[in-house]
């Protein structure tokens, strides 16, 4: 079925729903699990728009997707899977796409949830539904919360 599988990992909700899809999936299939953690760049925009004592700090933001990374990968081991994490800087569609070609990823997970209104939808917007049309392999987008 699969023999590798890539999920992209924010722990949110939606993130922890496609850690649990995974774990049912690998064990079906005895799959090699990798997380990735995406640390997105401040928009230049938001740069020029906010007061500069307001931007995160970078290696802040590196350190708080580390450790939802950290998490992730131990939640995964406590169910018995040998999970590796990767942490990675950039737009997350990219490089979860990048990173499942350099695994040989069969299937990626994503989480989502669904977004309550047109203008959540729109500001949004959603990496599942933008990664299915770059992914090298085949994506799963598991849902959380109801309509």
């Amino acid at each position: 079925m699969y023999n590798k599988i890539l999920i992209a990992y924010d722990g949110s909700q939606s993130g922890r729903t496609a850690l649990f899809e995974c774990s049912y999936l690998a064990t079906q299939s005895k799959a090699e699990i990798h997380l990735i953690a995406v640390v997105q760049p401040v928009p230049a925009a938001v740069l020029y728009e906010v007061v500069i004592s307001e931007v995160p700090d970078a290696t802040d933001e590196t350190e708080h997707h580390r450790k939802l990374l950290e998490e992730g990968v131990q939640m995964l081991r406590e169910r018995g899977f040998p999970a590796q994490g990767h942490l990675a800087r950039g737009e997350p569609v990219e490089q979860i796409s990048e990173h499942a070609k350099r695994l040989g990823a069969d299937l990626i997970i994503v989480g989502h949830r669904r977004a309550k209104g047109w203008a959540e939808r729109w500001w949004r917007g959603s990496i599942g539904a933008t990664l299915m049309d770059s992914a090298p392999c085949s994506v799963l987008i598991a849902m959380t919360g109801g309509r």
